[in-house]
């Protein structure tokens, strides 16, 4: 890491690496926008892992700005004393403290805010629609004053650089990009007409923070719609913007219409969002950001050495594991817990209203999860190799316990195994190789193909038990289920490449279109068969974005609305919603209609008298994030 780990200087702001934890949201937030211990902990720890700056998640200028009820907040002098707690727990590891003013203009509803959104023009939202209410003159001068006072209480609150958000579709983007500014004022038209809102901002911002306050601004350098921002168009705006009084760019990408492009899923390219950042780089004479998808400090370095950037931002890297600038400064690569790019973040703050993490159970537990030493020493019996049996070993044995952990096959990692092989999912492997060198470190006991059986169990004579035996998948009860080419989802991922062409894949949620894409990929020509009337319907929404994408472009035959009836040795009968029978030619019918618990051995045991703790699919089947939460709960526990 020759270039990572030095140091870097913003105006008088040293800081000590290249590593900058960009805004991400965490709505870590009460509902009236104020701060608790939880939110102090959350950014205390991202800071303790060793990044040279923390950003902090977007603050809202304004009451009709936000996007959540549990936003992050700066409109009012009241939120001061709970940011200031924020800023000095950064500054207290060792980290420069940073805030990120936010509006959300149009990308918002009247259901959060209680009034129609603002907006440079009369477009709504793609993404949200609703009516939208455009700004006048008088309000945008208002709007200008507003980001001026979030920004002299940045500095009150005690931190050292404020950034604007110009970028993701919100209010500064939306003046910026002719796909939603089509104003024929002073505020809209040609290129400088657009940057003026953002120009005046930054000049007020530059006013209210005195000239030497360190200020950057985000943009959207690509937008990737028709009419939005492209990198040339982009550098123009920055140059207005250097003028102004920016020190420092954080170059990102995407608006309301492409969020897969502002968070990448797993299916996109790392450091997609690099080659932008060094056209900037090149444009510019003031340090630049680089941010998309870099997970990996090896590559964070190798931007760094190809003068990409001048700072690399890794967001969902740090949500994975806030330790990870220390561990690759200490050459400790192996103990990365590194980011998958799975977005059960974003997943988590639409659906549960605040961010969560598939492969790390404490993001936004810190406080909770903290794996206290065990009052007494317990022999504790871990059975089943996945992600949860792995995590409630490694947790189990943290606190102390003496940790055994049987697995029936000759390797852990269990779902994660089959999961990664397609190669847009490659990365699943190294969070089974990061769990079982974790429960290694934790000193647990590995008994690998070694079938727990009751007789086991007692010859092992465990205090408890923790059952981690995974799911069974389910088989439609239809006509020729019992066919030689019905195969299972697991049975094709590990059985090496196809020797076949023709396949057709019943069901159409995420593990049915997953394995559609990967045989396609392969040259195989497939079709989804899929009761309900859309495809993918369990997945995250931007990853179904593009994976719907991409099956299309591979010619994934997708037929939504439509039941298996029977199986005949060439292939399968369907019917669709208008009553008709089809049949479909295929060499392969791959079953993804879901899972059963695997729970034979629980009843097996149930009144052994033994202490059983039952987690993950063998419950009840869900997602590899359930697991992971549930053996890590269990272990901590024990």
């Amino acid at each position: 890491m020759k270039h990572l780990f030095t140091p870097f200087r913003i105006r008088q702001l040293r800081l000590k690496n290249r590593i900058v934890m960009p805004g991400l949201a965490s709505f870590l937030f009460e509902t009236d926008g104020s701060v608790t211990d939880r939110t102090v902990e959350h950014y205390r720890c991202r800071a303790a892992g060793g990044p040279a700056m923390v950003i902090t998640e977007a603050c809202a200028v304004s009451p009709e700005g936000i996007v959540s009820p549990r936003q992050a907040r700066i409109y009012d002098d009241r939120f001061i004393e709970g940011f200031a707690k924020i800023s000095a727990a950064i500054r207290s590891e060792g980290a420069v403290a940073a805030l990120q003013i936010h509006h959300s203009g149009r990308q918002t509803s009247a259901r959060i805010t209680g009034q129609d959104p603002l907006a440079p023009s009369e477009l709504p939202c793609p993404s949200i629609q609703g009516r939208v209410t455009p700004l006048g003159i008088d309000g945008i001068q208002e709007m200008v004053r507003k980001f001026g006072d979030a920004a002299r209480r940045a500095r009150l609150a005690g931190f050292e650089l404020v950034e604007i958000h110009g970028a993701h579709g919100y209010l500064i983007n939306q003046f910026l990009s002719g796909f939603s500014n089509i104003r024929t004022d002073a505020y809209g038209g040609d290129t400088i007409a657009r940057a003026r809102f953002a120009r005046e901002i930054v000049q007020e911002v530059r006013r209210r923070v005195g000239p030497d306050f360190p200020v950057s601004f985000k943009i959207s350098a690509r937008e990737f719609v028709p009419g939005g921002l492209t990198v040339a168009e982009s550098i123009a705006i920055l140059k207005i913007l250097v003028k102004a009084g920016i020190d420092v760019v954080q170059v990102s990408a995407g608006n309301d219409a492409t969020p897969e492009w502002i968070c990448q899923p797993m299916f996109m390219k790392k450091a997609c969002l690099a080659d932008s950042a060094a056209a900037v780089k090149r444009a510019l004479k003031i340090p630049v950001m680089t941010v998309g998808r870099i997970n990996d400090p090896v590559l964070a370095d190798n931007l760094i050495e190809q003068n990409s950037a001048d700072l690399v931002c890794m967001g969902r890297g740090l949500l994975a594991d806030p330790e990870m600038p220390n561990k690759a400064g200490a050459g400790r690569l192996e103990e990365i817990r590194a980011c998958i790019a799975c977005n059960t973040c974003m997943e988590s703050i639409f659906r549960k209203g605040h961010v969560e993490c598939l492969v790390n159970p404490v993001l936004g537990r810190e406080k909770r999860l903290n794996f206290r030493p065990a009052e007494t020493v317990r022999k504790v019996m871990v059975i089943g190799g996945g992600p949860g049996g792995l995590n409630a070993a490694w947790a189990a044995a943290k606190r102390g316990h003496e940790v055994h952990l049987y697995e029936k096959n000759g390797a852990v990692g269990g779902k994660l195994i089959v999961g990664s092989v397609p190669g847009f999912k490659k990365e699943i492997y190294g969070l089974a190789t990061f769990l079982k060198k974790q429960a290694d470190m934790a000193g647990v006991n590995f008994h690998l193909q070694r079938e727990a059986t009751p007789a086991v169990i007692r010859a092992a004579n465990p205090d408890v038990i923790i059952l981690a035996t995974g799911a069974i998948p389910l088989l439609p009860q239809v006509e020729g289920i019992g066919r030689k080419l019905v195969a299972s989802v697991d049975a094709v991922l590990s059985g090496g490449r196809p020797d076949w062409v023709k396949t057709v894949i019943v069901g159409g949620g995420a593990s049915g279109c997953e394995t559609a894409l990967y045989l396609a990929e392969l040259g195989g020509r497939v079709t989804i068969v899929e009761m309900l009337p859309i495809m993918a319907v369990n997945l995250e929404t931007i990853t179904r974005k593009v994976l719907l994408k991409k099956l299309a472009e591979n010619k994934v035959a997708m037929l939504a609305g439509s039941k298996l009836v029977r199986i005949l040795d060439n292939g399968v009968e369907i019917c669709g919603i208008d009553g008709v029978e089809t049949f479909i030619e295929a060499e392969r019918a791959v079953m993804a209609v879901g899972n059963r618990p695997d729970d034979r051995l629980y009843r097996e045991i149930a009144l052994s008298g033994y202490e059983i703790h039952q987690i993950g699919d063998c419950v009840e089947p869900r997602s590899i994030k359930q697991a992971v939460y549930e053996g890590t709960v269990a272990g901590g526990t024990v």
